[in-house]
């Protein structure tokens, strides 16, 4: 028998739920990435340097396509260091009331995509194992897919990537219990 995704709302809700507490838990609680981020030396005076810098992704030495970064100036600049790929982020109060609602709605796209593709391939009444073993492939590769690419790319340190795949591996297992559980 098919599953209609309808059918599928309460572990789509429940299961963003729970990733949405338990990554609060692993950010507030345990604490785990707060190693992530190193402090700058001279603080303050990057800080002066970057003053009137406009919110948005900035690159030292900043090349505007390859030909620039063929350029012997550049290439030097780049050589010399430091070389940095940042975010300046507006300034203002540390309030995280808009990216936990983004953070959310992100949570329940991902259930709503598991619980897809679930219906799409598993008939009701399927056994637990079934259910887990799809939903929990499909939220892994969600939450922690393309996590290496922040360190193959942009020079993430692996540590930190490899705590956001086990934070990852952590919602896909939480949202595939759910589904399994929640299963028609």
């Amino acid at each position: 028998m098919i599953v209609d995704l309808t059918s599928l709302w309460l572990p789509i809700l429940l299961s963003a739920i729970t990733v949405f507490i338990v990554s609060s838990l692993i950010w507030t609680v345990i604490q785990w990435h707060n190693s992530d981020w190193q402090k700058l030396p001279d603080e303050d005076g990057v800080r002066r340097a970057l003053k009137g810098a406009a919110p948005g992704d900035y690159t030292v030495p900043h090349a505007a396509d390859s030909k620039a970064r063929q350029a012997d100036e550049w290439q030097q600049k780049f050589r010399e260091g430091p070389a940095a790929m940042m975010v300046v982020l507006p300034p203002g109060s540390m309030a995280m009331g808009k990216q936990l609602v983004q953070w959310f709605i992100y949570c329940l796209v991902i259930s709503t995509l598991v619980a897809y593709v679930a219906a799409a391939t598993l008939p009701a009444g399927v056994e637990y194992l079934k259910v887990f073993q799809v939903t929990g492939t499909v939220a892994i590769l969600a939450y922690a897919g393309s996590t290496a690419m922040g360190s193959i790319w942009f020079g993430h340190g692996w540590g930190r990537t490899l705590k956001e795949i086990a934070d990852g591996v952590i919602y896909g297992l939480l949202t595939a219990g759910i589904f399994g559980w929640l299963w028609p």
